[in-house]
């Protein structure tokens, strides 16, 4: 019994090993954090790969409500920005089909490394893997049709230079879709009115809102700066707290 779980655990450990050197950045370093302003108000700290138990998700249809209010198709290349689990991340694998893909990014490799491992069971091969920075995604120029951003904005520790960074990633014509909750950032939320002005200081433009059904909270979606829309660093101004920490 000892020796089979002895190579039980080796046999997982040479697998983490070979998830890992597998998982890394995928593009080079955009501009650094020290360009931009900090924000002026609290950043939520990452306290979990998951936000619920994913029966309830599902029960609520939320990859449902925002692929349809997206307009994600099949053959889309689609950004699963911090993917913890990777919730959407296997949803969007089906949605985009085998002409598509998914780009999984998270700051943390050990959420990237369980990922890969439940992608590899579920038999799924078009989803890509990318190791972020709290200040850059690092994703390669022009590589997503959408983005998507589901309860972790608020847990984003430089959002100037991450939006900054993130725009170069973006099609011409692509959209941005947050997802969060109507509370201060402090409590895992980001009030829409906060949320608009940080986006709007790096030149990206509110398209519409949706609220989602179930409690689910509400779905921003942005297009990003295009051309003279894109601001350079230093022109950035930091919004106020706007009931951040309330």
């Amino acid at each position: 019994m000892a020796l089979a779980r002895a190579a039980t655990l080796l046999v997982a450990f040479a697998a983490t090993r070979a998830y890992a050197a597998d998982i890394g950045y995928l593009a080079s370093p955009g501009v650094d954090a020290n360009e931009f302003p900090s924000p002026q108000r609290p950043v939520a700290r990452i306290v979990s790969p998951r936000r619920s138990a994913e029966a309830r998700r599902d029960a609520l249809n939320e990859a449902g409500q925002i692929a349809r209010l997206l307009e994600l198709k099949p053959g889309m290349t689609v950004g699963d920005i911090g993917a913890g689990s990777g919730y959407h991340t296997v949803r969007l694998s089906h949605l985009v089909g085998p002409a598509g893909s998914v780009v999984a990014q998270d700051v943390r490799r050990d959420y990237l490394i369980e990922l890969a491992r439940r992608t590899e069971l579920l038999k799924l091969t078009n989803v890509k893997f990318a190791l972020g920075e709290p200040h850059d995604p690092r994703l390669p120029a022009s590589s997503l049709d959408a983005a998507i951003l589901v309860h972790m904005y608020h847990e984003i520790a430089q959002p100037y230079a991450f939006l900054y960074n993130l725009t170069p990633a973006l099609k011409r014509g692509a959209r941005v879709g947050i997802v969060d909750l109507e509370l201060p950032t402090s409590e895992h939320g980001t009030p829409i009115e906060l949320l608009r002005c940080e986006l709007t200081a790096v030149g990206y433009r509110a398209v519409a809102t949706y609220k989602l059904a179930g409690g689910g909270g509400y779905l921003a979606v942005f297009s990003p700066p295009e051309g003279a829309g894109r601001k350079s660093p230093r022109d950035i101004v930091a919004c106020g707290d706007r009931a951040g920490t309330r």
